[in-house]
């Protein structure tokens, strides 16, 4: 079975603003902690860095540090509220992204709550799985 962690970003002559560069490597940590306890469970972790040009941040500065697992926002596997904050760096004076997680603002993706939403994907996984064939003997 596969876990896909999807991480979309702004770059501009391959340079991030400092919320999106430490999501990235908030988001190696986790990728390298679900690959060492998944992969003895059969999962393949994949990781998949798309890097949205200045063009595609101006019409919609909200997907820029957007994290997608299994084709389903992060913030959509752990309730998080997606609000926005004034950025900096190459985002100029845009409002980008953050996530109000317990009432609490992330403007940087955190290790644990990729985590936390991979290990949700994965259960619902092996709860399809085992309802459409015997994967789960």
């Amino acid at each position: 079975m596969q876990l896909t962690i999807k991480w979309l970003h702004l770059s501009v002559d391959g340079e991030t603003c400092p919320r999106c560069s430490e999501t990235g490597k908030e988001l190696l940590k986790a990728v390298n902690t679900l690959k060492e306890f998944l992969s003895p469970l059969g999962f393949e972790v994949v990781f998949e860095e798309v890097e949205l040009t200045p063009e595609d941040f101006s019409r919609d500065p909200f997907k820029s540090n957007e994290v997608w697992i299994n084709g389903r926002l992060l913030e959509d596997w752990i309730g998080a509220k997606v609000t926005q904050t004034p950025c900096c760096d190459v985002c100029g004076d845009q409002e980008c992204r953050a996530l109000e997680v317990d009432q609490q603002l992330q403007e940087v993706v955190k290790a644990d709550l990729v985590v936390k939403a991979a290990l949700m994907a994965v259960a619902e996984l092996k709860t399809s799985c085992c309802s459409e064939t015997s994967c789960c003997d």
